[in-house]
């Protein structure tokens, strides 16, 4: 091929490589994305929200690491978007230790969001989350330890159960502790003198390990979602600041500020934040209540 084909063909493929994320001009704007995430942060809800009856119950609930029902595992931030159209999803996946099971929780934020409503006679209940069984509570309870003391038996995982069903999957239960450490996972260190896996270590250990069974799929993620809408990104490492400080707003944050650029742009290349992640699950402590 010829030099002067090759500079050419060159030319044409950096002019063409990012039309895809930034052809389109957005009806909405960076400040507006900020706002609706400050309102999640302080559990308002926004105007996006069906009207309702007088009675009905709202919640507008945010991304939370550090939930004391929750035993964080693994965790993703997905994008979408279009010229009209936007939405972000928190996604966590963990062991709930008040309902029992292992789930994925997945927080909607957007001004397109398909609300979940739970209908009751005398109210409803609106709300930007929606949740995702991964281990039910009756299969732990085929796997919890059989033996010793209650709280020896209590969310242990018994060294002989070699399976576990996660949505439909058999999965090989490990008890090598070796295989839970090298990933930071450590045996409870109360009641559990042999030294036993328990419930929430099984969970983080099948999220690092099994991460296609244990993430939400699009069709979970898109289910309150337009089916048409573009993803843009996802982010898995991101620099994360505790709810729990309250005078912290997203809006004041750069994890936010850079997703809002790169909503309104389409354009993921403006992911370039200079905070280190820490959303491991390791940094934070979580399901401890």
């Amino acid at each position: 091929m010829k030099p002067i084909l090759i500079i050419g063909l060159l030319t044409l493929a950096l002019l063409f490589s990012g039309v895809t994320n930034t052809s389109f001009k957005t009806s909405f704007t960076e400040k507006e994305i900020l706002t609706q995430l400050d309102l999640a942060f302080k559990g308002i809800p926004s105007e996006y929200y069906p009207a309702g009856k007088k009675d009905d119950i709202k919640y507008n609930f945010f991304f939370d690491l550090e939930h004391g029902y929750f035993a964080t595992a693994g965790n993703r931030i997905h994008l979408y978007a279009d010229a009209s159209r936007w939405a972000i999803v928190f996604e966590k996946n963990g062991y709930a230790n008040r309902g029992g099971d292992a789930e994925i929780e997945l927080d909607y934020i957007g001004n397109c969001i398909n609300y979940p409503i739970d209908k009751y006679p005398e109210r409803n209940y609106i709300t930007n989350a929606s949740r995702i069984i991964l281990i039910t509570g009756e299969e732990y309870e085929r796997i919890q330890n059989k033996s010793g003391s209650e709280m020896e038996q209590f969310e242990l995982v018994d060294p002989n159960a070699n399976y576990v069903i996660v949505r439909g999957h058999k999965v090989k239960i490990e008890h090598i502790e070796k295989k839970y450490t090298h990933f930071g996972i450590k045996p409870r260190a109360f009641d559990n003198p042999k030294r036993l896996i328990n419930f929430e270590g099984l969970v983080r250990y099948l999220s690092e390990t099994h991460p296609l069974i244990m993430n939400a799929t699009e069709d979970d993620i898109k289910a309150h979602l337009p089916s048409d809408l573009p993803e843009i990104s996802i982010i898995d490492k991101f620099h994360f600041e505790s709810v729990y400080q309250k005078h912290i707003l997203p809006s004041n944050q750069e994890t936010y500020q850079l997703i809002a650029k790169v909503l309104v742009t389409g354009n993921p290349g403006f992911w370039k934040p200079k905070n280190k992640p820490n959303n491991h699950w390791s940094n934070w402590e979580s399901g401890n209540l």
